[in-house]
């Protein structure tokens, strides 16, 4: 390559995170690949620069960056697909949404996000399970939830599981949600712990229930038209950096659960594990979404997940 190519990688989120970090690994191996053939430059929070946590879906189709990730659920309006791994207890551990993800499922819903945005889909990053913290009381019950205001991601089929538990549902981007968190004005949310950790919720949230409630994934997008446009040498070397950068971020996260519990407990919180049969009581709750969700996506979405 005679002339260096511009990439802008970008995320939502500080440095010191594994998906910041991540993108660094993929920046890295590029450099190390083609050394002056790419200039690569990072903005690892994009809300630093008065942006909200979604910006990035179009400052990336737009081509302003490069490629960035999000987390699946803000693609649902325009690749209502994507609203399947939205469902409530569809995975019963990382093996098995790995290798969904990874695999027909995961292909599945590249494609249908391609054919709707103007990205190329590189991979998908893990955000892993999520738990519901709140700053009003333990929760071990559906019941402990009736009429608590909590924040979901925005996705109907997220918004109905927590109207099934019995709580108040309110869609909104990460942004509003923390200086909401803040304020008072929603009582819970729902989150990975490292998430929970990094935008500080556990400052204002005293209980915290490892519900293990969703799964959720981040797919790692690049502008397509810059895609296209890149020589074979370039997209050959992106995708072996993607692959191995996804295992990377995975080993990561793992960690960061770890550490982040520590943190939530450090801070004087309470943590809930719920018991085989409390589980059980949340997961009858939501049956219903099940039902209606092969009708919705059809049986075929659930062989594709290996279910």
């Amino acid at each position: 390559m005679s002339k260096a190519i511009q990439i802008r990688m970008a995320g939502y989120g500080p440095s010191t995170t594994a998906f910041s970090k991540s993108l660094k690994f993929i920046g890295d191996r590029l450099e190390a690949e083609l050394g002056d053939g790419v200039d690569v430059k990072y903005v690892w929070n994009i809300m630093d620069f008065g942006y909200r946590a979604d910006d990035i879906l179009w400052l990336v189709e737009s081509g302003v960056l490069t490629l960035g990730y999000q987390s699946s659920s803000y693609l649902t309006d325009r690749a209502p697909e994507l609203g399947f791994v939205d469902l409530p207890f569809l995975f019963a551990n990382n093996d098995q949404a790995r290798a969904a993800m990874d695999g027909a499922l995961g292909k599945y819903l590249a494609q249908k996000i391609e054919e709707r945005f103007n990205y190329r889909i590189l991979g998908w990053f893990e955000n892993g399970f999520r738990h519901i913290s709140n700053r009003l009381r333990p929760v071990q019950t559906p019941a402990d939830l009736a009429g608590m205001k909590i924040r979901v991601l925005p996705s109907d089929v997220q918004a109905r599981t927590f109207q099934l538990l019995g709580a108040e549902p309110l869609k909104m981007d990460l942004t509003e949600a923390i200086e909401r968190v803040v304020g008072g004005t929603v009582d819970a949310q729902e989150n990975p712990l490292a998430n929970t950790v990094t935008y500080g919720v556990h400052k204002f949230h005293r209980y915290h229930t490892l519900s293990n409630h969703f799964y959720i994934s981040r797919p790692i997008f690049a502008h397509r038209d810059s895609v296209e446009g890149w020589p074979d040498e370039l997209k050959d070397a992106m995708n072996r950096a993607v692959r191995d950068a996804v295992a990377y971020q995975r080993g990561l996260a793992e960690q960061e659960a770890v550490d982040s519990r520590k943190a939530i407990e450090d801070e004087g919180c309470e943590i809930v594990t719920l018991t085989a049969a409390e589980h059980a009581a949340f997961v009858k709750a939501v049956g219903p979404q099940h039902d209606d969700a092969r009708e919705t996506f059809g049986a075929e979405m659930f062989k594709l997940a290996g279910l």
